[in-house]
């Protein structure tokens, strides 16, 4: 694929530097965010701020999986510019309330040939277009320029109407029908006086409900408002019916028309509310300049020495990280609950699009580094949808659990901010969620591993994989348990229940094996198959052979189950190069293969850091640098799948700064091959990390030895308490491996129980 333009440079005159702990520098002209927007990266492109509520961007007619974010870089026609979007996720939502400006002839159809003698659909050329932290721009083939930049709630758009001939009537179609992927059920639309329009749009789709209001403000009044139903004409003013849009128009004289839209998932009342009080003018630059600051005040967190290009992949990976979770009450602090249900927080910030399968295993362990002041916010918010839902969230989207992905993965971060020292929220009320979601008979199969000690395979699809994130979910809660004190029978059955993976371990082919109700390994069995017994998967997303070292919360277990570190060894070598066909029905999420390893799919990820659990730490520094080149480029295809909510992001920046933290509840960063010759974080209190590899180079990726603030640290591995209190850690590097680093099993990392 080509390199995408070039991303203009912002200069003091356009947009506000903001002073850091490092110094006067916009770290946000380091970022790309058309990087993942091709490929299957299914990354959101537009306006944004870090955690909005609001992501406004390009919607593209959904075409499919690869339009899961509404966007994708290989499309050339544009039909609106909506206000909702998710970001590199593998389903599809969202995609709300969407604007698109045109001029001449009322037309409302919106269509793939995008002809403007019948269509409100543009061409548009990526030459013609810019994206950056808080700002969007195109020159539309339709001649409007379009450019968008947002606070949390609330989306502003400038368009300037460039005058053709035949076409001096300026309009913007409001289109509360088409969305991502979902169905509308009801959509309302009014004029409520020649500047102001309210609504909503009620949306069944992957979240089984979501209800979107808005309110919206324009810079210059309308001559007219006309109504339809989907293209029919329906009069004008007001409409409420299924697919709703609507045309205002403009007088001809005019020629830039800003647009401010405010949303809620109360009412409309309190988009009103959210547009007041955050955005009550109208200085576009001035709103583009803030979201500018918000984003340096993120990306800055982390200051590297690197190339530009490293520079662009990494700060890319960053602004990824911090699109979600997402803000999901309005300024007083009220929201539709998982139940339908209005309540309100004063005590904490609400949020949603927790995409947990994915992010426990990296993002929230990072956010506990670099984002420690917003972790009680997140927690307390699972914990709200439990008082709402009676369960802790899956995969929670707005005012839906769309239940997607097997595990209840808020568990081991709620575990690890626990374990971490993390305030702000109640240890006795969570861990009592924690024991409920984990025992509660409608989880799905939760009842057959309580019943059997491990899943059956001919009890339940995707058992095996299903057994193995529960296994390690449980072992967050055995962790917290124990640190709590007084809970000796929950950390006897959960870190029971964390070793059941023990009983999935066929010891004859050294590889995880679905097991039958009557204690029989199902056979005949193939590891390189995805789907087994016509179709039927027992693994999710992935087959036998990356469900093997799925046991991130016990390596070392593994370990002996294999008899010895060579044998272990062995068989984490054989991954990186056994061919095999996953077979039919293979998800396509199993993507960035080497060998049998899949680092476009998270369960993977951990994987390559293994190697330190058996005394090789140079072979955990092989894979990480070999996948960082491979699959992390600063192309539209950047990413080798699903972005994942800033997962794969959390990835990347984890492992460049040189450490990974496998086991996603105890805290202990298991070293791998730092990518830049120096990293600084900024930490509370005024404190600094600093991760120095002066000798840093292509060539030089193995570490030789390692000293933490001047003292020799022969450990493969540091601790969150060791960053956290700050210092500096000095990484000798070169191009042979040192053998003998991290051998010792005293220098391994430890899984404690």
């Amino acid at each position: 694929m080509k390199h995408l333009p070039r991303i203009i440079l912002f200069t003091l005159l356009s947009v506000v530097s903001t002073h850091t702990a490092f110094g006067q520098k916009d770290y946000t002209r380091y970022v790309d965010p058309f990087i993942g927007s091709g490929g299957h990266g299914h990354v959101f492109v537009g306006a944004n701020v870090p955690f909005g509520a609001l992501q406004l961007g390009p919607q593209n007619i959904f075409q499919g999986w690869d339009w899961c974010s509404g966007y994708h870089y290989s499309d050339n026609v544009i039909i609106s510019f909506s206000h909702t979007h998710l970001s590199g996720t593998g389903a599809s939502d969202l995609g709300d309330i969407g604007l698109m400006p045109y001029s001449g002839s009322m037309r409302t159809k919106q269509d793939k040939a995008a002809d403007p003698q019948t269509s409100a659909s543009s061409h548009y050329s990526h030459d013609n277009e810019e994206a950056a932290p808080g700002y969007y721009r195109v020159d539309m083939d339709n001649g409007v320029r379009v450019e968008l930049t947002a606070t949390e709630r609330v989306g502003m758009h400038r368009y300037t109407y460039n005058k053709k001939e035949g076409e001096n009537t300026p309009r913007v179609l409001i289109d509360l029908d088409n969305g991502n992927g979902s169905r509308v059920y009801e959509g309302y639309l009014r004029r409520v006086d020649d500047t102001t329009l309210e609504g909503y749009r009620f949306v069944h789709g992957w979240a089984p409900t979501h209800k979107v209001f808005f309110y919206i403000k324009l810079s210059h009044p309308m001559r007219s408002l006309h109504t339809f139903l989907v293209d029919t004409p329906q009069g004008t003013d007001e409409l409420q019916a299924t697919r709703v849009k609507g045309v205002a128009t403009f007088g001809d004289e005019v020629r830039e028309v800003n647009v401010k839209v405010a949303i809620s998932s109360v009412s409309i009342a309190n988009a009103k509310m959210n547009m007041e009080r955050e955005l009550p003018d109208w200085d576009f630059n001035s709103v583009r300049a803030s979201a500018v600051q918000k984003w340096n005040d993120k990306l800055s967190i982390i200051d590297i020495e690197a190339t530009p290009r490293q520079k662009t992949i990494f700060y890319t990976a960053m602004y990824h990280m911090f699109i979600a979770p997402t803000l999901y009450c309005d300024v007083d602090g009220s929201y539709r609950g998982i139940d339908g249900k209005i309540y309100r927080n004063e005590s904490h910030v609400n949020y949603t699009t927790l995409s947990l399968w994915d992010t426990y295993r990296a993002l929230h362990p990072l956010f506990t580094i670099i984002q420690r002041e917003e972790v009680p916010d997140m927690i307390n918010s699972m914990l709200s949808i439990y008082d709402q839902n009676g369960k802790l969230p899956i995969w929670p989207l707005h005012s839906g659990e769309t239940n997607c992905m097997p595990g209840y993965s808020s568990v081991p971060v709620i575990a690890d901010a626990y374990l971490k020292g993390i305030g702000g929220f109640d240890a006795e009320r969570a861990l009592r969620y924690m024991v409920s979601t984990a025992t509660n008979p409608k989880q799905h199969a939760v009842k057959e591993f309580m019943e059997y000690g491990y899943i059956p395979a001919d009890k339940k699809g995707e058992a095996t994989s299903i057994n193995l994130e529960y296994a390690a979910d449980d072992w967050g809660i055995a962790l917290m348990a124990k640190r709590m004190g007084g809970h000796d029978d929950v950390y006897d059955t959960f870190i029971k229940r964390g070793k059941s993976y023990e009983l999935l371990f066929d010891r004859r082919i050294q590889k995880i094996h679905p097991k039958m109700a009557d204690g029989s390994w199902y056979e005949p069995y193939n590891p390189f198959l995805a789907n087994h017994r016509d179709h039927v998967g027992d693994f999710c997303e992935g087959n036998g052979w990356q469900y093997t070292f799925m046991v991130p919360q016990c390596p070392e277990g593994l370990v002996c189950l294999h008899g010895s570190d060579e044998a272990f060894i062995s068989n984490l070598d054989s991954l990186f190069i056994a061919e095999g066909d996953l077979g039919e029905g293979a998800p396509p999420d199993v993507s960035g293969m080497v060998g049998q390893y899949a680092h476009g799919n998270e369960p993977n990820h951990h994987i390559p850091y293994l190697y330190v659990y058996a005394g090789a730490q140079w072979k955990t520094a092989y894979w990480v640098r070999t996948l960082q080149e491979k699959f992390y480029t600063d192309e539209p295809d950047g990413y080798c799948g699903n972005e994942d909510c800033g997962q794969m992001s959390a990835w990347h920046i984890l492992s460049a700064l040189g450490f990974y933290q496998v086991n996603p509840s105890n805290g202990v960063f298991v070293f791998g091959s730092p990518l830049f010759t120096r990293a600084t974080i900024r930490l509370p209190q005024g404190k600094t990390f600093t991760i120095e590899a002066p000798k840093n180079s292509a060539d030089n990726i193995y570490i030789q030895s390692v000293r933490l603030n001047g003292k020799v640290r022969p450990e493969a591995y540091i601790t969150y308490e060791d960053i956290m209190k700050g210092g500096h850690l000095l990484m000798n590097m070169g191009s042979k491996p040192n053998r003998k680093f991290g051998t010792a099993t005293a220098h391994r990392p430890k899984s404690a129980e």
